[in-house]
């Protein structure tokens, strides 16, 4: 059976990992602070405030934990596994109908208010869609692009968009070059997968439902939208049609984004203006809460580690790597190996500085005696193997990603132009390397008597 949302919520539970929300919950003044407080299990809301009939699934996944079940791995696979996975693909299926199109809406049918859209933070400028995958096309090639966009609620049937200079807004920049408004489509609540594929940074023309496909083990199944030459997921849960006019901007924002803050973003940014939607007849609304390490930061997280890792373990030849995984806050990114030479750790930081993406700006060396998934750890080897001097490294007079407030703001917000410029910094908090066995010895960390064999499970 093909994996959907639905089959990932009985997977969830099966695994003791979902919590059902049965007491009425409000979108707008409850939901929020329940999604931002449930970091360990995902929960499905079954009483929504002034929706009845609605369900909405959040926090699903709520950690990297979630992201090695949805992979089928564990969690100290799950990176090398998903590295390992990028440069394959599976070719999309057209299906000719599908359960996202039991129900039809059209025209002034369409009414986004009647969705169970929940305001994610205090200051947000209203509510907004944020668990919706955005699919458009280059005009020139009709190459597909799959992309998150986060979408303000400005009416029944209108929205405004939050489009980072990259894919997305080349194509839209094609089609306002033309004069004509640019189709898109947004599919709300699938499978996990689809949003880890979406977040991957890929050449641009690559298709990220191809990757979606590899990463399920199966072709995504794909239908014709009614309305706009597109084609989206036929069992997802609910699809958005409609066009951006082009060189139209209004005011969008303030909203709580994925690094606990609200001001990146916000401006004159492009609106959508949507003329159809389609769904299941019981559709299950796909909630994403937005902050430092909730929902959204899981879905970058997991493919950012994995580019990183399939990037850097291949410098001068080869790496003895172990694991990579991004920061709370997406912008620092820490390297698990074991140095063989100095100098080795600093030249994998600066290409895990050189990536893909933008987000990196902090890249952390770390030896495989540091657990990669503890903070506390990670803090810990900073503390004790870090000679600031000689071990970190600043380097100034670089792009950083649009959304980095810490950074300097160029451009205009909505303009191909928009963009931060600031600094990026390495730090070995590497052991010496193991071409100077005596120098690495004296870093070895205490172990008790019968570390690892003596359980304190045992002895309850």
């Amino acid at each position: 059976m093909p994996k959907d949302m639905r089959s990932w919520i009985t997977e969830l539970e099966e695994k003791g990992e979902l919590l059902r929300v049965k007491k009425p919950v409000d979108p707008q003044t409850e939901m929020g602070a329940l999604l931002y407080q449930s970091r360990d299990k995902g929960l499905l809301f079954e009483n929504l405030k002034g929706f009845p009939g609605w369900k909405s699934l959040g926090m699903a996944p709520a950690n990297v934990r979630h992201a090695a079940i949805a992979f089928g791995t564990t969690l100290e696979g799950l990176i090398p596994n998903v590295a390992d996975r990028l440069d394959r693909r599976i070719p999309c299926k057209m299906v000719s109908d599908g359960p996202v199109k039991e129900v039809k809406k059209f025209g002034n049918d369409v009414d986004l208010t009647s969705l169970p859209v929940h305001r994610s933070g205090q200051k947000d400028a209203g509510p907004f869609i944020t668990g919706g995958l955005c699919v458009t096309k280059d005009p020139d090639t009709g190459k597909r692009n799959l992309s998150f966009h986060r979408l303000q609620l400005k009416g029944k049937n209108k929205t405004g968009a939050l489009i980072v200079p990259r894919h997305s807004f080349l194509n839209l920049r094609k089609y306002e070059e033309r004069g004509i408004p640019m189709p898109i489509a947004t599919f709300i609540g699938h499978h996990p997968l689809y949003y880890m594929a979406a977040a991957f940074t890929v050449a641009y023309g690559m298709d990220e439902l191809e990757i979606a496909g590899e990463f399920l083990g199966e072709p995504v199944r794909l239908v014709k939208c009614e309305t706009v030459d597109l084609e989206v997921p036929c069992d997802a849960e609910i699809v958005l049609e409609g066009h951006i006019p082009p060189h139209v901007r209004e005011d969008e924002g303030p909203f709580a984004e994925f690094q606990d803050y609200y001001v990146a973003g916000m401006g004159k940014n492009p609106i959508v203006e949507w003329q159809c939607m389609t769904m299941r007849r019981d559709a299950i609304f796909k909630s994403l809460q937005n902050g430092s390490e909730v929902e959204g930061c899981v879905y970058h997280k997991v493919p950012m580690s994995a580019a990183i890792f399939r990037r850097v373990r291949n410098i001068g030849g080869f790496v003895d790597l172990k694991n990579v995984l991004v920061q709370p806050g997406i912008f620092g990114v820490a390297v698990q190996m074991t140095p063989r030479y100095y100098g080795e750790a600093k030249n994998v930081l600066m290409g895990a500085l050189s990536s893909e993406y933008f987000h990196p700006k902090i890249a952390i060396a770390v030896d495989e005696d540091v657990n990669i998934f503890s903070e506390n750890d990670i803090l810990w080897a900073l503390s004790t193997r870090v000679d600031p001097e000689k071990d970190i490294t600043v380097i100034p007079g670089v792009r950083i990603h649009s959304m980095d407030a810490a950074a300097r703001e160029m451009g205009v917000v909505g303009q191909l132009t928009w963009q931060r410029f600031g600094s990026k910094v390495l730090i070995d908090a590497t052991k010496p390397p193991t071409s100077d066995p005596a120098a690495r010895s004296q870093f070895e960390r205490v172990k008790p008597i019968g570390f690892g064999q003596i359980l304190l499970k045992d002895f309850l």
